[in-house]
């Protein structure tokens, strides 16, 4: 088929055209992965290079996303710590981690794990120890002590304060009895 042929085709609906503008396919693509999850930048951009996207292209459409506000990692790091620590008690070391992962900047990470103090840490902390220790009423003290610790070390916490927690625990449970 020749060229004329395959893009009178494509505009009758039969089909893409070849020659796609490169900035309109990543805009699409952009749109297509930001529409099924927040993303950030550095994650859109792996995700266009992984679709073949020129990597020029791709950080042209991530600095007009940028401009536009449909990318804003300030923003975007700031609700998955506020979601990662209210909803799920993890840690701000954990929450680090998941940034950076993530592919956040430095300056971004650190203003959204601001959000978070030492005593809002240790609240979260306590919390999940008390529900997860007052689930296992019942079971053996050492298994006991291993699951409470082990859920809180994976939710971050370090295991000095896992252990120290669970001395509470353990030390208001004989103060009850």
């Amino acid at each position: 088929m020749s060229e004329g042929a395959r893009q009178d085709v494509a505009r009758k609906g039969g089909g893409p055209a070849t020659s796609e503008d490169p900035a309109q396919r990543a805009r699409d693509i952009a749109l297509r992965l930001l529409n099924h999850s927040a993303r950030s930048a550095a994650q859109l951009r792996e995700g266009l290079v992984s679709r073949e996207v020129a990597p020029e292209v791709a950080d042209e459409v991530i600095e007009r996303y940028r401009e536009v506000g449909l990318l804003d990692d300030a923003a975007l790091s700031a609700a998955i710590v506020r979601a990662r620590h209210r909803e799920r008690g993890k840690s701000r070391r954990a929450i680090l981690e998941e940034l950076r992962r993530k592919g956040f900047e430095a300056q971004d990470i650190d203003a959204a794990l601001a959000q978070i103090t030492d005593d809002d840490e240790q609240d979260a902390a306590r919390a999940l120890a008390v529900k997860r220790w007052n689930q296992l009423d019942g079971v053996d003290r050492d298994k006991r002590v291993r699951r409470v610790v082990g859920m809180l070390g994976r939710k971050g916490y370090s295991p000095s304060d896992a252990f120290a927690l669970v001395r509470e625990l353990e030390n208001a449970d004989n103060s009850d009895t």
